[in-house]
């Protein structure tokens, strides 16, 4: 939004001009930041109440992240100032919660301050690991580099992330489609088909009960059903919010059949990109391999992380953590760590590993995908016969006269 503002600056003369921010407490704040008192502040214009949009819808998407890191990136290259980069990377965003977002983070920045600090102020949306990252790049005065690894360090999370729900989104789709079909047959076609059966006196299959069943629970509970579901929604939602129900949680995901193997080279492909481009940031070792355990997205890698910190503070190594928890973290990486820490090589080590796993990953997920197309078919093909049989038994019964 576009504010004009009239204040008085510390030697006492009035100055009025024109602010961009998000509302009129970041107005206020970046004015102040400026040594500038308030006088007056006004909306330039205001958005009706029937446009603006719902906090619980504001957000950014991954997508939008990776083309802010990639355009500042290639703007500060081309040196081009930094306000004039996030200004006409601000012009640009589509979405207005985010172009309001970075709008005052140009303003704070004009005001004096760093960009890490301009980004910590909306840590739901950048999170600590970039934050540091930036922060670390103006300390060495490598920003430009610094943005370089960013930009391309999301671009390669993002079509990592991209391509596994891909794999997931169709059989989720077809399943989920049946699976409402099926629902809408039991609730309304099938109560109709078993009254032209009682008419006619046909004996029922046990696979026709079962439906008939079925359909008179589901007819006359259906809000005990909605019920139940929505509670367990809720209350699963809020026990993943608890340490315990996440950490569990993420222990289950590690262990299930053939996702468990995909779930730990994902996390492991993480944690090495990450602390990788961490310490080619400059970032001292504790700092990193902190950072990395926050952004690791698993409680189970986290606490391993930890664990790792705390031996390197006294003087240990991060492989030997990491052997305590081989299940989780193969031998082979384990090796290539140590590899790293005893040459001086880390960083470009964890850099080959994150390569290799996300290779793996790749490989892992086109033949998930390959397997899951038999599997779905073998389950709808179940689903569908099931449904015949419940259905066309009793009435070719009735056709053929065999009632």
């Amino acid at each position: 939004m576009r504010f004009n503002y009239k204040a008085r600056t510390k030697q006492g003369e009035i100055q009025a001009g024109a602010i961009e921010a998000s509302d009129q407490e970041a107005a206020v704040n970046i004015l102040q930041q400026q040594s500038l008192s308030v006088i007056s502040l006004e909306a330039f214009s205001q958005v009706p109440f029937y446009a603006r949009s719902l906090k619980i819808f504001q957000r950014v998407k991954a997508k939008e992240l990776v083309m802010f890191y990639r355009q500042l990136a290639i703007l500060i290259e081309a040196n081009t100032p930094l306000l004039d980069s996030l200004k006409a990377v601000s012009k640009q965003a589509e979405n207005p919660y985010f172009k309001d977002i970075l709008i005052e983070v140009g303003s704070n920045v004009r005001g004096g301050e760093a960009l890490s600090s301009a980004l910590f102020k909306h840590k739901k949306v950048f999170s600590n690991f970039y934050i540091n990252v930036i922060k670390s790049g103006e300390v060495t005065g490598r920003l430009s580099e610094v943005l370089n690894y960013l930009a391309n360090h999301a671009e390669e999370d993002y079509l990592l992330n991209a391509k596994i729900k891909g794999a997931f989104s169709y059989p989720i789709f077809i399943l989920s489609t049946f699976f409402l079909i099926g629902t809408l047959m039991i609730v309304y076609v099938i109560p109709q088909l078993t009254k032209v059966l009682i008419e006619f006196g046909a004996k029922l299959p046990l696979t026709t009960k079962i439906l008939i069943g079925l359909s008179d629970f589901l007819r006359s509970w259906i809000w005990l059903v909605a019920i139940v579901v929505i509670g367990a929604v809720i209350g699963l939602k809020y026990w993943l919010k608890t340490f315990e129900g996440r950490r569990t949680w993420d222990k289950i995901k590690l262990n299930i059949p053939i996702l468990g193997k995909l779930f730990r080279k994902i996390y492991l492909t993480r944690f090495s990109e990450n602390l990788s481009t961490l310490l080619k940031g400059g970032l001292p070792i504790l700092n990193a391999l902190k950072i990395s355990g926050e952004v690791v997205g698993n409680k189970v890698f986290s606490e391993l992380i930890a664990e790792a910190r705390k031996k390197v503070k006294k003087g240990g190594s991060i492989s030997s953590a990491l052997e305590k928890d081989k299940k989780n973290i193969p031998a082979a990486a384990i090796q290539m760590i140590k590899v790293g820490e005893e040459t001086a090589k880390l960083d470009s080590i964890l850099e080959k590993l994150a390569n290799f796993y996300r290779n793996e990953i790749d490989r892992t997920v086109d033949n998930l995908t390959q397997l899951i197309e038999p599997i779905l078919i073998l389950i709808l093909g179940l689903g569908v016969a099931f449904l015949v049989a419940a259905v066309l038994m009793p009435i070719y019964s009735i056709t053929s006269g065999t009632f």
